[in-house]
């Protein structure tokens, strides 16, 4: 009597739902949808004209930049929680490099990622060397940022007020002279203003502000396809450009995960370290890798918001931190690392940013908008378990 060979369940071609029902970012999909569905019913009509649609896909756009860095990073089983006080601390670097240097734009933003970067460099370093928690050491990072960046936008100022008086005077502020204004000299600001007539308009400016495809939105305007004011003019002039760096960076870190090796190595260096290892993949300088591209994306942030609005300030950037991770969760990452994506990464800033600004079109007092945060951290942090359980077959 002959058996009858058993087929490798390994080689069994799963169905259509049980592949959807695996997508990290199902949930981050579902959500939206929901959140959608309730602001129709509940918010003015004005919330979905395009004019809306960019009000609210603006800051989701600054909160979805931080959150693809803090996915991938949470992909490859670390966290950065300085990320929100790196904004803020780059926002300083790029206002000094321009206002106090006079550096032209391309190298205000250059000097502001390096510096960035080596920050990421520096907390990935102490991680895989010291073997701390990334949660402690970025922890710690959170306060060092936030503190320098007070510092040194006081200094700062107060340069700037040294050589605003010498160039009232005809004179040159010497050496001297800035050590006392940085070291000696107290008061300063911890905002700095004016950064606008600093920053030559052209091809560089209308990279990092402003808005993009006007030419588009015009004709569709004279074509009546979108709304106008009395004069003719459109009321939208363009796509803000912030939203265009969201949609290219969230393509680009999904194509990385799901086409390259890299993006292998990122969830091999996440899911199981010791045999990602043992494999030959470089789990620590694709870590640390990720480290400073996150802290890259905390730059860009930083860049994009100084630019447009022509000043910086100390606090800005604070709790983004926690929206970036929610955002990450809520697009499916796992706390533990080896899982998620950059698209629902995406979809959950968008979430953010939707509830946000779709309050203020309704009746609905927007201090809601912190338990919103709270109750959503639940939910993603409830969710993540049971996506962890499925994805990894535990019981």
């Amino acid at each position: 009597m002959t058996s009858t060979p058993q087929s490798d369940e390994r080689l069994l071609k799963a169905s259509l739902l049980t592949r959807t029902l695996r997508r990290p970012e199902l949930g981050a999909l579902a959500g939206l949808v929901v959140i959608t569905i309730f602001f129709s019913i509940f918010a003015s009509n004005k919330m979905f004209e395009l004019s809306g649609i960019m009000n609210f896909l603006t800051p989701a756009a600054h909160l979805g930049i931080l959150a693809i860095g803090a996915a991938l990073l949470m992909i490859g089983g670390e966290f950065d929680l300085s990320v929100g006080s790196m904004v803020a601390f780059a926002g300083m670097v790029f206002a000094a490099s321009i206002t106090l240097l006079s550096l032209p734009l391309w190298l205000a933003v250059l000097v502001t990622l390096v510096f960035a970067g080596s920050i990421g460099w520096i907390n990935g370093l102490i991680v895989y060397r010291t073997g701390l928690p990334s949660f402690i050491v970025t922890l710690a990072f959170l306060f060092i940022l936030r503190g320098l960046a007070l510092v040194g936008l006081k200094a700062a100022t107060r340069v700037q007020v040294a050589q605003d008086k010498a160039a009232f005077l005809n004179e040159t502020l010497s050496f001297d002279q800035v050590v006392h204004a940085v070291f000696v000299e107290g008061g300063g600001a911890t905002q700095q203003r004016g950064l606008t007539e600093k920053i030559e308009p052209g091809f560089w400016s209308e990279i990092f502000s402003g808005d993009a495809l006007e030419g588009l939105f015009h004709w569709l305007a004279e074509a009546g396809y979108t709304a106008t004011f009395k004069s003719g003019l459109p009321k939208i002039t363009g796509i803000p450009v912030e939203i265009i760096w969201f949609a290219l960076l969230s393509i680009l870190a999904t194509l990385v995960l799901v086409k390259t090796p890299l993006g292998n190595w990122i969830f091999a260096s996440g899911g199981d370290p010791e045999a990602a290892r043992k494999s030959g993949v470089p789990v620590n300088r694709v870590k640390v890798g990720l480290f400073i591209f996150t802290a890259c994306c905390a730059a860009l942030v930083a860049i994009l918001t100084v630019v447009d609005a022509g000043s910086t300030d100390a606090a800005r950037g604070k709790q983004k931190e926690f929206e970036a991770i929610i955002a990450a969760v809520i697009g499916g990452c796992l706390l533990t690392g080896g899982y998620g994506s950059a698209i629902g990464a995406f979809f959950g800033a968008i979430i953010f940013g939707m509830v946000a600004i779709g309050l203020t079109y309704t009746k609905i007092d927007q201090d809601w908008y912190l338990v919103f945060l709270g109750v959503m951290l639940l939910i993603a942090v409830t969710f993540n378990k049971y996506v962890r359980r499925y994805a990894t077959g535990e019981k």
